[in-house]
């Protein structure tokens, strides 16, 4: 069988239409009607009246970052179980992340650690710039809780939304909560662009800061006034398109996702020791990727084992994300708790998920992880 990836992308006629259109038109460069229409229309999709189309989701969350006022030796509080981009974006501020450990009951920010911490802080007047919860894996963290409480100390919240487009808290769709929202388009997000992001908001006065900066802070002038730093930052034309024929797929692709969920679980419920990422009560996950934790006394073989066994079929998975505060680039950052970051990261491995995945090709992916703990060895085993 050929390789199977654990996220790649689902494209189709419709990209490719939209696609030839924008090349067709000249519009080539960055900006043009499909980047004016994508922002529109994802806009409409998340929920929120403003969206700014940019090269990267990093470079939503560090645009937002910068608009809510955080800056050299300021501090950012969140999750420690995330993509490095998260803690990446912070540091391009001159700021410094703050790691904070995750809930069981759905592996994004303790909203119980984050209420200690921001307690703790007010009382010796250090509270951070800005709060940065990440909606994990396509799964809302718990906004009514976080925002509330970062109300309470009057401080602002920018939510990671890169993994979560199509997910749902209550009934808002994620990336409607807080000051602004940060998006991701990459190749093996739900819907991609190629490369490319979006940050959305309510508040028009973000999106339209957003995108002066974005495009190099350029004044109205013909020969480019400047008086603030500005950055390349803004889509082009042509991913543009692309992300709007993604984008009129989304609900089919998360249906699809949420589907191969389902029959992993349905597949593995019977194996003692393999767990999954809990959906949580409030809200509806985009299921981006399916995600089981191991538990090596009882399944009998670790996640590793498992993970090397389905690669030696030609099959893709992939720990989950390794805390930040693991990390050596980020070993002097301050960590509240960690602990269940740290076994999710021993025990998590992420599935094939992709809403290209057919259904032979689960079944071989589910074959793999069942035929892990009879064919390999017992001496590698940890």
């Amino acid at each position: 069988m050929n390789r199977i990836y654990l996220s790649p992308p689902d494209v189709g006629p419709v990209e490719r239409e939209l696609l030839l259109d924008a090349f067709d038109s000249g519009w080539i460069a960055p900006l043009g009607p499909h980047v004016d229409a994508f922002e529109r229309e994802l806009a409409a999709a998340v929920g929120v009246p403003y969206a700014v189309a940019l090269s990267s989701g990093t470079a939503a969350l560090h645009l937002g970052l910068q608009i809510l006022g955080v800056g050299r030796g300021d501090e950012v509080m969140t999750s420690t179980l995330t993509f490095a981009a998260t803690a990446n974006a912070i540091c391009y501020r001159g700021a410094l992340p703050v790691f904070l450990d995750v809930s069981r009951d759905s592996w994004n920010l303790d909203p119980d650690l984050l209420e200690e911490e921001l307690s703790a802080r007010n009382r010796v007047n250090r509270l951070p710039a800005a709060v940065l919860p990440v909606d994990l894996y396509g799964q809302c963290a718990d906004y009514d809780r976080i925002i509330a409480i970062c109300d309470r100390y009057g401080v602002p919240v920018l939510e990671d939304a890169a993994e979560a487009l199509g997910a749902s808290y209550g009934s808002s769709h994620a990336g409607a909560f807080g000051e602004c929202a940060a998006f991701s388009f990459n190749g093996n997000k739900i819907i991609t662009t190629s490369g490319g992001g979006m940050l959305v908001s309510h508040r028009l006065d973000i999106v339209e800061r957003a995108r002066y900066l974005s495009t190099q802070a350029r004044q109205p002038a013909a020969h480019y006034e400047h008086v603030d730093i500005g950055f390349n930052y803004r889509m082009s034309n042509l991913l543009a398109a692309v992300g709007r024929g993604q984008l009129a797929g989304l609900e089919q692709k998360v249906t699809r996702r949420r589907e191969i969920n389902r029959a992993y679980r349905i597949a593995l419920d019977g194996y003692a020791g393999v767990s999954f990422m809990p959906e949580t009560s409030y809200g509806r996950t985009n299921a981006w990727l399916t995600v089981v934790t191991i538990d090596a006394a009882v399944f009998g073989v670790d996640r590793e084992v498992i993970r090397r066994h389905l690669e030696g079929r030609n099959v893709e998975s992939r720990p989950v994300w390794k805390p930040m505060h693991m990390q050596p680039v980020f070993r002097r950052c301050e960590v509240r708790g960690g602990a269940v970051a740290e076994q999710l990261f021993r025990d998590g491995l992420c599935l094939p998920s992709g809403s290209s995945l057919s259904d032979e090709q689960q079944r071989f992916v589910i074959a793999g992880i069942e035929e892990a703990r009879s064919t390999v060895p017992a001496a590698l085993v940890g």
